[in-house]
């Protein structure tokens, strides 16, 4: 979803339904158990963060979720791997019914991951940076106990400061290299991603996470690039100055993570690599799914903890999956 500048560089489409629900209830979407579902894809990075998320917080029970299939058509994600390829609790077959029933005809992106309203069947919002922070800081009635802290008071400036230039450079960095429409737009996105990604690696040296010293927000935003790098975005996207595995400290801070309760457990590699093989047919016209890399090396040990912190700080880990 994106356009391009006269340069050939690649533009994304950044208008969200930005309705928000909060504890206050201030935009008419009050936070209330059983209300909402939330709509996922876990192909999607953006999708993937709202999982890590809501696992970490423990919000199972209270914002139940919907998986769309690893792929889709122009105008909508697919329920396809539920019975019948209808979502259970929403009864739709595409997620564009929830978006159509509170915007009829809507013709913007129909994105995950995306909030709807049970009993109206209505898209809520698909605003999916202040989704996240949302949960974190607007369901924490909510929470589990022994919950992280993903967003704290304290150290909120300093975390978006290090999301917007991720966001900029590397998030959405390797979408420009990918869909870059001129060599000199792909070159000026290639050198702002590896530029960024060496910027990480002197950060992360000395520190085990990116801000404090436990798992903030900031670390969710970058994982979720940093595990699809080499299955997707190293040959597919055309990032193929290094491997994360020949970047040490990134692919020893990317192993802490995936290893760490609430993040690896909520990954498919499956889904990653079929969505982007299958769907992006400009870029990859006959739809084969390459096999490799060889994802094995992701349980090897790292010596990330020697750096100090703890992953969820004074609370405790997640329980295992439910869903």
């Amino acid at each position: 979803m994106g356009s391009y500048r006269a340069t050939g560089e690649y533009r994304r489409d950044s208008r969200y339904i930005t309705t928000r629900i909060t504890a206050d209830g201030q935009d008419g979407y009050p936070v209330a158990p059983g209300r909402y579902r939330l709509v996922v894809s876990r192909a999607c990075p953006w999708a993937s963060r709202a999982i890590i998320v809501r696992r970490l917080l423990g919000l199972e029970d209270v914002l139940s979720m919907g998986v769309c299939g690893p792929t889709h058509d122009q105008r909508s994600w697919t329920f396809d791997l539920d019975p019948d390829g209808r979502d259970p609790v929403l009864k739709i077959e595409r997620l564009q019914e929830a978006y159509f029933a509170r915007f009829p005809g809507y013709e913007r992106g129909i994105t995950v991951p995306a909030v709807v309203e049970v009993t109206t069947g209505q898209v809520v919002t698909n605003d999916y940076a202040q989704l996240t922070l949302d949960l974190s800081t607007e369901w924490t009635r909510y929470h589990r106990q022994g919950a992280p802290q993903l967003y704290p008071e304290h150290l909120r400036e300093e975390i978006d400061a290090v999301n917007e230039v991720v966001y900029k450079d590397v998030n959405n960095g390797v979408y420009r290299c990918g869909f870059a429409g001129s060599q000199d737009a792909y070159d000026e996105a290639f050198r702002r991603l590896f530029s960024r990604l060496d910027w990480l690696s002197e950060r992360l040296s000395s520190r085990r996470y990116l801000v404090g010293d436990a798992i903030t927000e900031a670390d969710v935003r970058l994982f979720t690039t940093l595990v699809r790098f080499d299955a997707v975005y190293h040959g597919h996207f055309k990032c193929n100055l290094r491997k994360l595995t020949e970047m040490p400290v990134l692919w020893d801070y990317a192993r802490d993570l995936f290893q760490t309760p609430g993040f690896g457990d909520t990954v498919n590699f499956d889904h990653i690599k079929r969505h982007y093989y299958e769907v992006h047919k400009d870029l990859n016209p006959s739809g084969v799914v390459p096999l490799g890399p060889d994802l094995s090396n992701w349980q090897l040990p790292h010596d990330r903890a020697a750096l100090g912190g703890s992953p969820f700080g004074e609370g405790t880990p997640p329980a295992a999956p439910v869903d």
